[in-house]
């Protein structure tokens, strides 16, 4: 799928004077989760910008800075990224603020750590041009460079994880935590997307199942991460578990926005 260099566009009136043009909203929406990769944010805001630019997409990334240390936020700006906070921890908190800051007729997930190839982003909004509502990478049936994913992920955590989303859910997915997906923005209020830390991999799969939206599979590569792992296994697979058997009697959480209200304003 090809557009054009940049979005369509309206004119508007300013005081009186001549009319100048105003953009309309992009078509793609890279949004990317970053806590402290100041080592490799760059490169991968540039990668993706630079495939939108050579596909002729327009488009605009999206940085959800998740409380960083480092220069990750400035490099990721200095990149060409437009950056915006989540002072909630979490890779769910930090997607949903992403998702919230979107503009984008579709949107295109990954990971700032360079473990994804954003050149290979066209590839899934090619997919949801043809029809697809949610297209999720697929490793597993891809290339998985040495290293780049431990043994125990590749053999025990993620197929174990796996098995029971499809026993469950019935998705037919050969890697539902894959980091790289893409969907229609349109669909998001349907989804409710809830969940605040990396559940939210899960969670996505799930309501995409249970509203009987086209799911689309792409075989990607999966390269080592740039900088240290911010993944706790154990945790986040106990997380993963109790989304996927369900939260007996309990309530759902509360959304980033309701979470954020709650907040000293000065932390907000």
């Amino acid at each position: 799928m090809t557009g054009t260099d940049t979005a369509a566009s309206e004119t508007i009136g300013t005081n009186g004077g001549p009319p100048r043009e105003a953009p309309a909203a992009p078509l793609v929406s890279v949004v990317i989760p970053c806590l402290d990769e100041a080592a490799a944010i760059a490169d991968c805001v540039a990668c993706a910008r630079e495939t939108l630019a050579a596909a002729r997409l327009p488009g605009e990334v999206i940085v959800v800075d998740n409380g960083s240390t480092d220069e990750s936020a400035q490099r990721a700006r200095a990149a060409g990224a437009t950056v915006v906070t989540e002072p909630l921890r979490g890779y769910g908190n930090a997607y949903r603020r992403g998702f919230d800051a979107a503009r984008g007729r579709f949107v295109v997930m990954g990971d700032a750590d360079g473990s994804y190839d954003f050149g290979e982003l066209t590839r899934f909004v090619d997919a949801l041009d043809r029809g697809a509502d949610f297209v999720i990478g697929t490793r597993l049936r891809g290339r998985i460079h040495p290293g780049a994913m431990s043994w125990v992920h590749r053999y025990v955590g993620n197929p174990v994880l796996n098995g029971l989303l499809n026993a469950i859910y019935g998705a037919g997915i050969s890697d539902s935590h894959c980091g790289m997906r893409a969907f229609r923005r349109e669909d998001l209020a349907r989804l409710e997307l809830r969940s605040t830390g990396m559940e939210l991999a899960s969670e996505q799969v799930i309501r995409s199942v249970q509203l009987g939206l086209a799911i689309t599979e792409l075989p990607i590569d999966y390269r080592p991460r740039i900088g240290r792992s911010k993944l706790s296994p154990v945790p986040d697979g106990l997380r993963h578990l109790r989304l996927l058997v369900g939260r007996a009697g309990g309530r759902p959480p509360r959304s980033v926005a309701a979470e954020r209200a709650l907040m000293p304003e000065n932390e907000r």
